[in-house]
């Protein structure tokens, strides 16, 4: 890992879901960031935490927090998984795993005696200022999104 908390995120530039190139740095000063790194498009765990966050994105829009989701899935996978699933944040394409690494999610797994590198599933909170004040790795999605819109209540708001 290139960070520790309380340190300027590091910061990025990927294809977004709305057509765009997306950076960290375009939201400095602006809002508060919701970073979450999950494995796959389409897969139950991974669903039901995007559709957590699609349930509560109001709450975290109210609290000018901006929700951003990253996955190495590429552009057309992202733009199904958000049109199935009615998502209303951007979803970002780290196909080079690039970004997960440097964020320290790119992670050797293994599923049912086979080893593979893939997301480890995990959730950074950035302030306004671009620093990185919470993180969760090994997210468990159940209560997760609940959890990471409380800290931004107690902590940010």
């Amino acid at each position: 890992m290139t960070y520790k908390l309380n340190d300027l995120a590091p910061d990025f530039t990927l294809p977004a879901s709305n057509g765009e190139q997306v950076s960290l740095a375009d939201y400095h000063g602006k809002s508060h960031v919701v970073l979450y790194f999950y494995p796959k498009d389409m897969t139950p765990g991974c669903t039901t935490q995007a559709c957590d966050f699609r349930d509560f994105h109001k709450d975290f829009s109210d609290l000018d927090v901006v929700i951003l989701g990253v996955s190495p899935d590429p552009l057309a996978k992202h733009e199904k998984f958000i049109d199935k699933y009615n998502l209303p944040f951007l979803l970002l394409v780290d196909e080079n795993h690039e970004v997960a690494e440097k964020y320290g999610v790119w992670k050797l797994k293994s599923m049912f005696g086979n080893e593979y590198m893939g997301i480890e599933r995990s959730t950074f909170i950035i302030n306004k200022e671009g620093i990185l004040v919470k993180e969760w790795r090994k997210v468990k999605v159940q209560g997760h999104v609940e959890e990471a819109l409380q800290f931004v209540k107690e902590e940010l708001a």
